[in-house]
């Protein structure tokens, strides 16, 4: 099963993934945890830009993005399913479409991830931008390219636009407390486990 976690920067994505991540493997789950950008060439390079280190097109940004996907599926994502691991990714194909889709036409975005392998549960966790940019601030000193609150706000309205872009999306409320959205995630993920999906 493939577990995709997304949302704005700041809405808890990281806090969320590993938390469920160590719920499943209590509960004797095999799991792997991963992320994108990842830590290869190609992230490194898309990491470097969203610092504002360098300047690329939006287009070169998300072909970035999309060669990076490949990567991640070919060498961590495939192979652990493959081994019936529970994957979880911290971002995914839905964040393409969000984060991109201002600067570069949807329907191209859609079109250059249709190969890759469709997760078998989204998680939106759909937290204000004012919130996400006040917990962003006490963690690093920088911005990075899209943590603007227009920004932030545009791609909000993107990701609740994608809600049924992929079967079996969620969209929680990221503005409770950790355990809040902890909880609700565990429940559908436990229910989705149990009703044995079609994956």
């Amino acid at each position: 099963m493939l577990i995709a976690i997304e949302g704005l920067d700041g809405s808890g994505l990281s806090t969320q993934s590993n938390l469920l991540r160590d719920f499943l493997i209590k509960k004797g789950y095999q799991v792997i945890l991963t992320k994108e950008q990842t830590d290869n060439a190609i992230g490194g390079l898309i990491k470097s830009i969203l610092k504002k280190e360098f300047d690329v097109s939006p287009l070169g940004l998300q072909l970035l993005f999309a060669a990076d996907r490949a990567h991640h599926l070919a060498s961590e994502i495939d192979p652990a399913l493959m081994q019936d691991k529970i994957v979880i990714s911290d971002r995914y194909i839905l964040s393409s479409l969000a984060f991109g889709s201002p600067g570069v036409d949807l329907e191209f975005l859609k079109q250059i991830n249709s190969k890759f392998r469709k997760p078998d549960i989204t998680f939106i966790i759909d937290t204000k931008p004012e919130t996400c940019l006040e917990r962003i601030k006490k963690t690093r000193f920088h911005l990075e390219l899209h943590e603007e609150k227009e920004k932030l706000e545009q791609t909000r309205k993107n990701y609740l636009s994608l809600k049924d872009y992929f079967p079996n999306v969620f969209v929680i409320d990221g503005n409770g407390t950790i355990e809040e959205v902890e909880k609700n995630i565990q429940k559908i993920v436990l229910e989705k486990i149990s009703n044995n999906l079609n994956i």
